[in-house]
């Protein structure tokens, strides 16, 4: 074969691997063309949904009762199904894989989709074992009932507790809240103490050395930029009460970006209903960042679903909402099931704060 000829072979060769489309591009956007396909509508009921998967998972209740089991649900984040660990990541796979295809067989579902490592699966799957996420302790370390997790100091002009008298963090994140609210320093409501401690309870459990795999410290599980913005000196990064203030500055900041967006976007939401909607933005805003829930507004690729919700409110639950404006955008701008899983996992932690202490702002029983 001449030179001339063996080039124009090398050459279709790589026209035609390029045009061919990649296997793992299409498995990816198998489970995204699911998502995708879901009408707004669906969107009813979801947050109840989640929230009872989640529950489950937190709590170690439920179907997670053994925490060796899997658990399967649908778009609708209705629960569909179960399995227990087989011991190995990839006869865990493997099983999930077949416990799928069941599903669809049984008409659980529509369809299915095998899944993979780097690769969601349909229906999609949560383990019940995630050690971390166990709110009795967490709650227990909040407010004050582990001794060892009270605390005392002083930072920036603020003195919390005594040695004789440490106080919980829920006191000391009153404290430095008011501290700060009566400086004029932050506008936010009173009722981002309840969002404050749900924080607490998800983000570290109340762990004061808690360190992420991202990098991100303490109970507030501050990212290496966030305790930056709030120029916080190394020696103070897991000072509690400077991380407590550097999160209420944080939300103070996406408070001020979103509330103008919100109020313009959502104005016809009932009050209550809005209040609750404003309070989940925020937290995901604190979880993904406030550009990225803004752009679920403002941002035509992503902001059909919000259009959507705020035309029909009164189908949904503030919670279906916030959740929904997410789902409908997974895998767009790295929204992924953590997004909903955080926001979800926050305001159950918030309920179990809010029936300990029912005095606490942002609380059904004190709004």
């Amino acid at each position: 074969m001449s030179c001339r000829k063996l080039l124009i072979l090398v050459a279709s060769l790589l026209a035609a691997a390029a045009a061919a489309p990649d296997d793992s591009a299409l498995r990816l956007s198998a489970w995204q063309d699911i998502v995708r396909g879901s009408p707004y509508w669906d969107s009813q009921g979801m947050h109840a949904n989640l929230v009872t998967i989640r529950r489950w998972v937190l709590a170690g209740e439920g179907f997670c009762d053994k925490l060796e089991r899997h658990i399967l649900f649908d778009r609708r984040m209705v629960f569909v199904g179960y399995l227990s660990d087989a011991g190995g990541r990839e006869a865990n796979q493997e099983n999930i894989n077949e416990r799928r295809r069941q599903l669809a067989e049984a008409g659980r579902v529509e369809r299915w989709l095998p899944g993979e490592a780097g690769l969601t699966g349909y229906p999609f799957v949560l383990s019940c074992n995630q050690p971390d996420a166990r709110l009795d302790d967490a709650l227990a370390r909040y407010l004050g009932d582990d001794e060892d997790a009270r605390l005392w100091g002083t930072w920036d002009g603020m003195r919390v507790g005594t040695a004789d008298a440490p106080v919980s963090l829920h006191e000391a994140i009153r404290q430095v809240y008011a501290f700060r609210r009566d400086m004029g320093r932050i506008g936010l409501p009173d009722d981002v103490l309840s969002v404050l401690a749900g924080k607490v309870l998800i983000e570290s459990g109340g762990l004061r050395d808690a360190l992420s795999p991202t990098g991100a410290r303490g109970i507030m599980q501050l990212s290496p930029e966030a305790l930056s913005d709030c120029a916080l000196d190394p020696r103070f990064h897991l000072h509690r009460l400077a991380q407590i203030d550097c999160a209420l500055y944080l939300l103070e900041q996406n408070h001020r970006n979103l509330e103008p967006v919100f109020t313009t976007f959502f104005a016809d939401l009932p009050a209550e209903k809005a209040e609750r909607l404003y309070r989940m933005l925020l937290i995901q805003a604190y979880h993904g960042g406030i550009g990225r829930v803004i752009a679920l507004m403002t941002d035509e690729e992503l902001n059909g679903a919000a259009r959507y919700f705020a035309e029909h409110h009164a189908r949904f639950s503030a919670g279906d909402i916030a959740l929904g404006m997410v789902f409908h955008n997974l895998g767009r701008r790295r929204f992924g099931f953590a997004s909903l899983y955080y926001v979800t996992d926050v305001t159950l932690a918030m309920d179990a704060v809010c029936a300990r202490l029912d005095d606490l702002p942002g609380c059904p029983a004190a709004e």
